[in-house]
């Protein structure tokens, strides 16, 4: 922008801080480079707390911007309002052609359109992404499912069948879709008791042992990784064998995830503490499946797991909700040390699951989104009409609850299958998120 055209710097600082109030300007300045840049920055900046007056302005000035700032200005507020699950987000989406859109953008125009239920604009949008982000599995499953919903389904199939071999959430689903729900886990190959002796005599695991004995756990998983990283499918389930009877589960997982033809799903989703776990489920009436998906993806079954954040144990529990559930659960002398015991933290954890599940109409997919993000931050992404589990999930606006979400849900229906009780499929399991309540 030439010198002369450039917004002070007071100027752009003050729209910063309170850009609805650049955008009551009437007229709104536009006769310059710098102008207009300044207000579209101020429509994007608004648009991330309050889309539709963001809306109404650029409705109101879009006729004396160019055809390239009016597409970027639609795409910017479309896809705020989009992450907040806005009701007008995906017709201000359609304002803009989808080849005038970023990957970002459109990746949450899809979503936008999964809440309205406009299947018809799912596939080019998916065409207009990058080769790279079509090629995904989340893209190339909500494509087919957006053919099969428009009649297409010979082209629907043919995605289907490439995804259903994949063991992920997105392929399970798939696989359902060419009615191949699987009622068990497939085995391929077990190592035995002479395959583990022979890879326990490798150095590097050796080593890696050695340090995870002595509390050493950060360096045994780089020596581990480093030891296992050109190992053939045969060895990397022996060592994930080796792994899991020292008890070192986050290694057994980590080396039999890595698996390329010959897999041991035992291996990649272990069941210690059992007894535990059968009692305490039972007695809150919870599914044991369920809440091991759960654990598999919060600490991998390591007993001191600590995040950023501070959460601690097998179920990864807040200071701050230990206190809660401590003195909800009448514990006496609680103090934050026995968060890392066992039986204490999945006596605890389950507590709170029970209580996050009795919140959120007993649905586990609002449920996992809420021991994750919050409980009221998952009723808050529910929609005025009920939607489906898939689509809810996919469109939780963190990345992390995201994905958090469809692999404990995932996870879910792999120890189903390993405890024999894996007749039903992922998508009923997803089954419906109820409706917003009135009140």
């Amino acid at each position: 922008v030439p010198e002369s055209q450039r917004p002070s710097a007071r100027t752009i600082d003050r729209t910063h801080r309170r850009p609805q109030k650049y955008l009551q300007r009437d007229p709104l300045p536009l006769s310059t480079r710098g102008q207009t840049e300044l207000a579209l920055y101020a429509m994007y900046k608004t648009a991330r707390n309050w889309p539709e007056v963001a809306a109404r302005k650029l409705r109101k000035v879009e006729s004396k911007l160019s055809v390239q700032d009016r597409d970027y200005a639609w795409g910017q507020v479309a896809m705020a309002a989009a992450w907040r699950h806005h009701a007008q987000a995906h017709d201000w989406f359609k304002q803009v052609d989808p080849g005038q859109l970023s990957d970002k953008q459109l990746e949450w125009r899809v979503r936008a359109a999964l809440r309205s239920g406009d299947w018809g604009d799912i596939p080019p949008s998916v065409e207009a992404m990058s080769p790279a982000k079509q090629s995904t599995q989340r893209w190339r499953y909500w494509n087919a499912r957006a053919l099969q919903a428009t009649g297409h389904q010979f082209e629907a199939n043919a995605l289907l069948a490439s995804l259903s071999n994949e063991f992920s959430f997105y392929g399970q689903l798939a696989a359902e879709g060419l009615g191949n729900s699987m009622s068990f886990v497939p085995q391929t190959y077990r190592p035995d008791a002479r395959d583990v002796a022979i890879i326990a005599k490798d150095p590097g695991l050796m080593r890696a042992l050695a340090f995870y004995r002595n509390g050493m756990r950060y360096e045994g998983a780089l020596e581990w990784a480093w030891t296992v990283k050109d190992y053939d499918d045969r060895q990397l389930l022996a060592a994930a064998a080796l792994a899991s009877r020292n008890e070192w589960y986050e290694r057994a997982i980590y080396t039999a995830d890595r698996t390329r033809v010959l897999h041991d799903f035992s291996l990649r989703f272990p069941t210690p503490y059992r007894d535990l776990m059968r009692e305490y489920t039972a007695a809150l009436e919870l599914d044991e499946a369920w809440v091991y998906g759960l654990i598999r993806q919060e600490s991998r079954f390591v007993t001191t797991a600590r995040s950023s954040a501070g959460a601690g144990g097998l179920m990864q529990i807040m200071p701050s909700t230990a206190k809660w559930i401590a003195k909800r659960m009448g514990l006496k002398n609680y103090h934050r040390k026995l968060v890392n015991q066992v039986d204490t933290n999945i006596s605890m954890g389950t507590y709170y699951l029970r209580e996050v599940m009795d919140t959120l109409d007993d649905h586990p997919v609002l449920a996992s989104a809420g021991y994750n993000a919050g409980p009221r931050r998952a009723a808050r992404w529910r929609d005025a009409q009920p939607l489906d589990g898939d689509i809810y999930t996919e469109t939780i606006p963190f990345t992390e609850t995201r994905g958090y979400v469809k692999k404990v849900m995932s996870n879910t229906m792999y120890y189903a299958r390993l405890f024999g009780c894996g007749n039903g499929s992922l998508r009923v399991r997803l089954g419906r998120v109820p409706a917003t309540p009135l009140d």
